[in-house]
């Protein structure tokens, strides 16, 4: 076999071969709370006040849950400190996913959601 023909052969192994992944035990629960802040969010933002569309958001760009809630805290719908709350319980929440901490976890999520009031 040629070079040529062994690095494509070696490609393609790679691939098709997926790498080892682990989902912790807490997975589940962190995408369940995700999805439900990420409605909370609409509903929040279908209730609020209404502010002009920013140049980021007429550059064709998809909105993510971090820009909304940015948004949102810039009308008053929801405060600075309830966004960047939320996003310290979801990263401690996931962190104590990847040490396989689930009551940590867990907390962790009970009060990203207690935040905004869920």
């Amino acid at each position: 076999m040629t070079t040529r023909a062994i690095l494509a052969l070696a490609a393609i192994i790679c691939a098709f071969c997926p790498a080892p992944s682990r989902a912790g035990a807490c997975a589940n629960d962190l995408y369940q709370a995700e999805v439900a802040i990420n409605k909370e969010l609409d509903a929040i933002a279908a209730r609020g006040k209404a502010a002009a569309e920013s140049t980021f958001a007429t550059s064709h760009h998809q909105p993510t849950p971090a820009t909304i809630a940015g948004a949102e805290a810039q009308v008053g719908d929801v405060s600075d400190s309830q966004v960047q709350a939320v996003r310290t319980f979801m990263l401690e929440a996931r962190a104590a996913d990847d040490r396989g901490d689930t009551n940590g976890c867990e907390a962790a999520l009970v009060k990203a959601k207690k935040v905004l009031g869920m």
